[in-house]
């Protein structure tokens, strides 16, 4: 039922994101599934990992994990708000866990799925 234009937008963020923040070796996983009347795409990384206080703030406008990162290397900060907001606006929503740094993260995106 997404747009399915705006759906690879929000993937190709999340998907960017991890691999940002994810040194090598480190691993980059996307995983699907059904969650009730919901399609879950699921990013993982193994990368730096997030605090509950980045978590809490992430899909803040110009909110930066790394704040070191300069516009030109580290994104201007509004990625993850436009990515929610899309989300939103499909019916669905992304939801992130992490536990803790040096730990990882994992984003899922859900969005409604059809009933055919």
């Amino acid at each position: 039922m997404a747009d399915p234009t705006r759906a690879a937008q929000i993937l190709t963020n999340l998907l960017v994101n991890a691999l940002r923040y994810t040194p090598a070796p480190g691993r980059v996983e996307v995983a699907v599934s059904r969650e009730e009347d919901m399609v879950a795409f699921r990013v993982s990384d193994t990368g730096i990992g997030l605090t509950p206080d980045h978590i809490s703030h992430l899909f803040e406008r110009f909110y930066r994990v790394d704040r070191s990162r300069s516009r030109a290397f580290g994104g201007s900060g509004i990625g993850l708000t436009i990515a929610q907001s899309l989300a939103q606006a499909m019916g669905g929503e992304i939801r992130v866990e992490s536990a803790g740094p040096g730990q990882g993260s994992s984003f899922t995106l859900t969005l409604p799925q059809t009933n055919e």
